[in-house]
């Protein structure tokens, strides 16, 4: 075979070979994830995300008495952990509170019953302060509805990486279409 041919058939061949995985979402720039300590409202035990490291995290923002998209977004994490198969114990979903004046340790509690997510579930809980602190580091909104049982808040998904550096920003509408491919990609790295 002459040589132009050889070198032909190499160059087609590494154009359409494998190529990286991309994961969905808005890119963060794979900077380190802001580090929060709150209490986990199923454990009343302190948790740090920091110590979540090794594993890849679903980091969103929820209330316990949401009507609408919040249990839809337990939901999707609740069947995202069966489709993840021995992949799941690779991944933690943690919730950040919105409500401070409501998300108890019983509501938690009950919610995450509600919602069958009892494994790899963390759903962190902590006064105004505390909470505000990580709504910042995350640029969260949440602000209570005057006189009504709801909270406005951002619609917002973080995945973190291994080794706790945000890698994308996900929404809650999109989460059926990319968030199972983008963990299966997060583990295999």
């Amino acid at each position: 075979m002459p040589r132009r041919l050889v070198s032909a058939v190499v160059a087609i061949a590494v154009a359409c070979g494998p190529t990286a995985a991309t994961l969905a979402g808005t890119d963060l720039g794979s900077g380190e994830a802001p580090d929060i300590t709150l209490t986990d409202g199923r454990t009343a035990s302190p948790l740090a995300l920091s110590s979540l490291r090794g594993k890849v995290v679903v980091l969103t923002f929820l209330y316990t008495r949401c009507p609408d998209v919040c249990p839809l977004t337990a939901e999707r994490f609740r069947v995202t952990q069966r489709e993840l198969g021995a992949d799941a114990d690779g991944v933690v979903f943690v919730a950040v509170s919105t409500d401070p004046d409501h998300d108890t340790p019983e509501a938690v509690q009950a919610f995450s019953r509600a919602h069958g997510l009892d494994r790899n579930w963390h759903y962190l809980i902590g006064s105004r302060s505390q909470l505000a602190a990580v709504w910042q580091a995350y640029g969260i909104v949440a602000n209570p509805d005057p006189g009504l049982p709801t909270v406005t808040h951002t619609d917002a998904v973080y995945l973190i990486d291994r080794r706790g550096r945000e890698r994308v920003l996900l929404r809650t509408d999109a989460l059926d279409e990319v968030l199972l491919s983008d963990l299966r990609i997060l583990t295999a790295e």
